[in-house]
Parts: structure tokens; sequence; C-alpha cells
């Protein structure tokens, strides 16, 4: 494991296209950003592991695995406008 010390502000680089930036100390909490390409799943070690049970019960019981969420917010349906200014 590389452990480095970052201050707030400053960044760390993985593989050239990811990029972990600290944003914000809270007490004991660090807060960070994470910039990287749509294709890259990003999640908290603990959804992670969820995803990876589930996955695997699924496999062994038969059960439809968890879908994978999308990262990028879908737009939402426009609604059309009525034409006759008369409206």
């Amino acid at each position: 494991m590389l452990v480095l010390s970052r201050k707030v502000g400053e960044s760390v680089i993985i593989d050239g296209r990811i990029v972990v930036k600290i944003v914000r100390l809270d007490g004991d909490a660090v807060r960070i950003g994470i910039e990287a390409p749509a294709d890259v799943p990003i999640h908290r070690q603990e959804i992670y592991e969820e995803i990876q049970r589930t996955n695997q019960e699924a496999l062994t019981t038969g059960r439809a695995a968890v879908p994978r969420l999308s990262r990028r917010p879908q737009p939402s349906p426009t609604v059309p406008v009525p034409s006759d200014p008369a409206l």
C-alpha cells in the first residue's frame, strides 16, 4: 500500500486518468473528490463488498444480480410546449 500525505487542494493522479483530490477536512474525516472516466466504477468499500456478496449469492441461489448503477444522471423528459398562442 502506498501511503501519501496531501494537503487540502492537493491531488493524486492514478494511471494518468483518475484524479483524487483532497477537498476538505471535517474533524477526523477527509472529504475527497474523484474524477474518473465514466467506464471506471467507483464505490465506497462497504458498498463494493455488498455488491460482490449479492452477486455471489445470485450465482448460488439463482437470483438476478444487482444491476450496475449509472454514474451519470439521466436527462429528465421534456414536456412539449403547446404551439397555440391562445394557450
